[in-house]
């Protein structure tokens, strides 16, 4: 039979006082296994990556987009006061993919969803739903990289996207661009 005194004799190592005392003698007696400046900042960027939240409107905007089809489009932004993905625009059904390109800034990050439908050569209706990760060359580096640190989190929330696109440039989400990506 095992003895129970041998298990509680190693409990002292998750107490909160021992472990701050060992992260201190640690990082005094050998810098080079914990750096304080590293681990900090490695601590920051994992908190950066999965600290954005998604407003349920832009759930709800999303399914009304996929489901009853009330929106053309739905243009994204991270509101960084209060870390969140808001819905920024809602084009309507009538609106083209012309609408769309403009809707977005030439100078600031955005996600967008965008319903392309399109008739085959068959005559035979279809519809792609394209996630797009808009990231103009001229965006500040601080908002690229806070896009791109969240678009895998905020893409997996938007269920039945079918077409992904990254765009850093108007011409790399054309109307031939969406085309080509139908098709092929």
């Amino acid at each position: 039979m095992p003895s129970t005194q041998n298990q509680g004799s190693l409990c002292f190592l998750s107490h909160p006082l021992f472990f701050s005392f060992f992260l201190q003698k640690t990082t005094t007696c050998f810098p080079f296994i914990f750096h304080r400046h590293h681990y900090s900042a490695d601590i920051q960027m994992a908190n950066s990556a999965s600290g954005i939240a998604v407003s349920d409107d832009c759930k709800l905007k999303f399914l009304e987009l996929k489901a009853k089809r009330n929106h053309r489009y739905l243009v994204f932004k991270i509101e960084e006061s209060v870390q969140q993905v808001v819905v920024e625009k809602v084009g309507g059904q009538a609106e083209t993919h012309e609408d769309f390109a403009n809707s977005l800034p030439p100078n600031e990050c955005r996600y967008a969803v965008f319903d392309y439908d399109w008739t085959t050569n068959e005559n035979v209706q279809k519809s792609r739903i394209f996630f797009v990760a808009w990231s103009p060359e001229t965006a500040r580096v601080r908002s690229k990289m806070l896009y791109a640190s969240s678009k895998d989190r905020f893409r997996r929330e938007l269920d039945g996207v079918q077409v992904e696109l990254q765009a850093t440039d108007p011409s790399e989400m054309s109307l031939d661009t969406f085309i080509g990506r139908v098709t092929h």
